[in-house]
């Protein structure tokens, strides 16, 4: 059933929304991040209860034209949470094993919420009518809190080293393994992944890790979601899947560099990116293997590529985006559109079925929530925001982990996908306290 939707919102002098979720004490909370010194966009933060898979179709028949925003921004209420790789691929007739750590599809259904308007600088309280003078006290409680909190935060991160789940020399002859596989014709390219660990759970508090990872990476899709003893904190750059009423996009991510030492280097890895037949090739793939994946849920005719092949640049690293959009067809349920697109072949590889087969005998272990989606889904069907669980870390009962991995195509050099590997894991582990694996270390460039 779709819950009411909280429609009823109050402005109130602006707060940064690190301060309001760290004084938050509920244990399904979430923070959605427009990122550190935002100036446009929306942020989230809120609270909520367990719940299934959001049960919302978008495209109404019942709506004409585009959806008035509220002056409280396009998420009023509704769905918080990630799915997670495996039972994705499962679902789409791949092998696939289960990851006992996390819960493959973790949600909240948002009972209360503060959305923060970056470029008007205003906040507004978003709750039921019936509870929105009793969210005004609680709200002002988390402001007080965080205050207090955050004065003693982030806390210094402990220095220990993560656990590989394999040895750089052998994901490199991965990558053979790979290229031999498209040699022989069973895909054009492969996202081949892994995964660093750490066990200590008591020592790891999920706040402090995204604090400093925000700090280090601050990303347009940032989040940190907590659901019980799980969380997962995420600096993610690429979004999967954004819905405007009858609108969908996705802007996949296929081509990485790191950022130069200076504004020379900068320039020249961020041409390199944009030139190099390899990234390019791997990032048009992809971008095909989403318009046919759209077309499954929209309006024949309707799925165009808006932007191709363009240079993002973040803090640790540049990346080569491309966004394909289309029209939904009337009544398209959110559990449809995820069986369309999802696992997004930014993180499979094409043709997308016999990729993840591949994948699954390659990789030899679950992939869990990483490479996975999260964000949110309004209760309305008129918009929903999710981004890929890429450049994050996942925390459960046991510790942590951060998954890293990149696509493989004929061209890939091996040395260069190992250093590609590393640097995107490096920023997630760092703000986790600990460092890469001493032999991955040495294959950073």
């Amino acid at each position: 059933m779709v819950p009411d939707t909280p429609a009823t919102h109050q402005r109130v002098a602006w707060t940064d929304p690190a301060t309001v979720f760290a004084g938050i004490v509920n244990s399904h909370a979430f923070w959605l991040d427009g990122g550190v010194d935002a100036t446009g966009g929306w942020s989230w933060v809120g609270v909520g209860e367990p719940d299934d898979r959001p049960d919302v179709s978008f495209a109404s028949a019942s709506r004409t034209g585009r959806v008035p925003t509220s002056p409280a921004g396009p998420f009023l209420g509704g769905w918080v949470g990630w799915e997670s790789y495996d039972a994705a691929a499962l679902l789409a007739g791949a092998p696939a094993r289960v990851d006992a750590t996390a819960p493959a599809s973790a949600w909240m259904r948002v009972t209360r919420l503060v959305a923060f308007d970056h470029e008007h600088r205003e906040c507004w309280l978003v709750a039921e009518p019936r509870e929105i003078d009793a969210f005004a006290t609680e709200a002002a409680g988390w402001v007080e809190r965080g205050t207090a909190s955050l004065a003693t935060r982030p806390a210094p991160a402990p220095q220990r080293t993560a656990e590989a789940r394999v040895a750089p020399d052998r994901y490199a002859e991965l990558i053979g393994d790979c290229r031999a596989a498209i040699r022989r014709g069973d895909a054009y390219q492969l996202c081949l992944t892994t995964r660093f660990s750490v066990t200590d759970a008591a020592a790891i508090d999920p706040l402090d890790v995204f604090l400093r990872l925000r700090a280090a990476t601050s990303s347009h899709h940032g989040g940190l979601i907590r659901i019980g003893r799980s969380a997962l904190a995420s600096a993610s750059p690429e979004r999967f899947i954004q819905v405007d009423d009858d609108l969908v996009r996705t802007s996949p991510i296929k081509g990485t560099r790191p950022r130069g030492e200076d504004r020379v280097a900068d320039d020249r890895l961020a041409a390199d990116l944009l030139s190099s037949p390899k990234e390019r090739a791997e990032n048009v793939m992809i971008v095909d293997l989403m318009r046919n994946d759209l077309q499954r849920v929209c309006r024949p005719g309707s799925v165009v590529v808006e932007k191709l092949l363009t240079v993002e640049s973040y803090p640790a690293v540049h990346q080569l985006v491309s966004t394909v959009v289309g029209t939904l067809d009337p009544g398209t349920a959110f559990a449809d559109l995820l069986s369309a697109t999802f696992p997004a072949g930014s993180m499979t590889g094409a043709p997308k079925l016999s990729a993840m087969t591949l994948l699954h005998g390659l990789e030899g272990a679950p992939r869990g929530a990483y490479a996975g989606c999260f964000g949110w889904v309004g209760a309305d069907g008129s918009a929903a925001d999710l981004a890929m669980v890429i450049r994050s870390v996942v925390f459960h009962p046991g510790g942590a982990y951060v998954g890293a991995g990149g696509g493989i195509t004929w061209l890939s050099n091996a040395d260069e996908e190992v250093a590609e590997v590393a640097v995107k894991a490096r920023a997630p582990l760092a703000a986790l306290g600990a460092s890469l694996p001493p032999r991955w270390a040495e294959r950073v460039r």
